[in-house]
C-alpha cells in the first residue's frame, strides 16, 4: 500500500469532513427534483417495490432482504421484489437505486454503500451522501476473523502467528474493496506487526468462503452467520471477533481483543435506502413498516438465526449509525490510503 501523500490526504479528509458533517444529518432529504406522486385515489405504494441489493445471493444483504420482504409486502399491500445487482463491491445496486426516479425503487445495503463509497472512489457514479437517503436500519453484526484450517497451532494466537508468519504471501479475501471486511482487515494489519497479507476481492461472501476452504486465501473477516457453520464444522478456525465485548449471536467466540489485537471493533449493518429525491411521507410510512416489521417476533429470530442483531430504527437514528460508521471507515481508508483503481 503506497504512503498516503499529503495532498490525497488533505483531500480524502476534507471529504470525511463533508459527509461526517452535513450530509447524513437526521432532516428532510435535499431533493432537487421530485419523484412521481402517488395518485390522489391510490396512496403509495401504488406498485410493486424493489429492494435492490448489491451482493449475490445468498450474502448476508441479500439474505437480510429476503427475510423482510415477505412480510413487508403483507405491510403494504404490494409485492416486494429483491433484485440482486452484484458488482463493484455493492456500487452498482446503489447507483441505480440513487439514480431510480419510480417512488418505487429501494436498495438493502451495508456500511460502506451508505458511506464511504465515494472516498474510495471519486469516479462513482454516486455519492452517498447527497444521492441516497436513509430509510431504515435493520440490523446489525459483528465481523469475525477467520483462518484457514491449514492453521498451524491451537489457539487464536498462534493461528493469528501463522498467517502472520505468511507475509507477503499471504492472502485475505473480501467480498470487495472497500467493504466493512475488507477495511477491517486493513485496520487489523495496521496493528499487528508483521501482518502483510495481500487483498483479494470477490463479488460477495460465499465466494470468499470458497476461497478459504480451497486454500486459495488465508483469512477473511465473516459475518457470524456465514462463518459459524464452518467453525462447527472445523473447516475454519477462528481467531475473535471485531467487537469490544463477545457478541450475544455467538457468545462462544472470543473476541480479537482475547487475541491481542486492541481496539478493533467494527460492526456490519443492513439499511433500507432511497433515492435522495423520495418524499418524506413515503420514506416514512415505508420505515415504520419495516420498524414494525423487524419487530415482528418471526422475522427477529429469522435475523438472529441468519447472523443478525435486530436493531430497528428510523431515519434518524439510521442517520446517526451513518455518521459514526463514516468516521471509522473513513479513518481506515486514511490510515491505509485505500483507492479503488478506475
Amino acid at each position: 500500500m503506497k504512503h498516503s501523500h499529503p495532498v490525497i490526504r488533505r483531500t480524502a479528509l476534507a471529504m470525511l469532513a463533508s459527509v461526517c458533517g452535513s450530509a447524513w444529518a437526521a432532516t428532510e432529504p435535499a431533493a432537487t427534483k421530485k419523484t412521481p406522486a402517488a395518485s390522489k385515489d391510490k396512496p403509495w405504494p401504488t406498485q410493486p417495490i424493489k429492494l435492490l441489493v448489491g451482493f449475490p445471493a445468498g450474502s448476508v444483504q441479500d439474505i437480510s432482504a429476503r427475510i423482510i420482504a415477505e412480510p413487508l409486502s403483507a405491510a403494504l399491500g404490494q409485492p416486494v421484489v429483491v433484485e440482486n445487482k452484484p458488482g463493484a463491491s455493492g456500487a452498482i445496486a446503489a447507483a441505480a437505486v440513487a439514480q431510480a426516479t419510480d417512488s418505487h425503487t429501494f436498495g438493502v445495503m451495508n456500511n460502506s454503500q451508505l458511506t464511504v463509497a465515494k472516498m474510495l472512489n471519486p469516479r462513482l457514479a454516486y455519492d452517498p451522501a447527497t444521492d441516497l437517503a436513509p430509510v431504515a436500519l435493520i440490523a446489525t453484526s459483528p465481523l469475525v476473523m477467520v483462518v484457514s484450517s491449514r492453521a498451524t497451532g491451537t489457539t487464536p494466537a498462534q493461528w493469528l502467528a501463522w498467517l502472520s508468519a505468511l507475509s507477503i504471501k499471504g492472502n485475505f479475501g473480501s467480498p470487495g474493496v472497500g467493504t466493512p471486511g475488507h477495511l477491517g482487515m486493513e485496520l487489523i494489519k495496521s496493528k499487528v506487526g508483521g501482518l502483510q497479507t495481500t487483498h483479494i476481492p470477490y463479488p460477495g461472501n460465499p465466494q470468499a468462503i470458497n476461497a478459504l476452504l480451497s486454500g486459495e486465501i488465508h483469512a477473511a473477516l465473516l459475518p457470524p452467520g456465514l462463518a459459524m457453520p464452518h467453525i462447527k464444522a472445523g473447516t475454519l478456525r477462528v481467531v475473535g471477533t471485531a467487537s469490544e465485548t463477545r457478541s450475544p449471536l455467538a457468545p462462544e467466540l472470543p473476541t480479537l481483543r482475547e487475541a491481542s489485537i486492541f481496539g478493533v471493533d467494527l460492526e456490519l449493518i443492513t439499511a433500507l435506502a432511497a433515492p435522495a429525491t423520495i418524499s418524506s411521507a413515503i420514506r416514512n410510512k415505508l420505515g415504520a413498516a419495516v420498524i414494525d416489521v423487524v419487530k415482528a417476533p418471526d422475522t427477529r429470530q429469522r435475523l438472529v438465526t441468519a447472523g443478525w442483531r435486530p436493531t430497528p430504527s428510523n431515519f434518524e437514528g439510521l442517520s446517526s449509525k451513518i455518521r459514526s460508521e463514516t468516521r471509522i471507515l473513513g479513518g481506515i481508508i486514511l490510515i491505509r490510503n485505500i483507492r479503488v483503481e478506475s
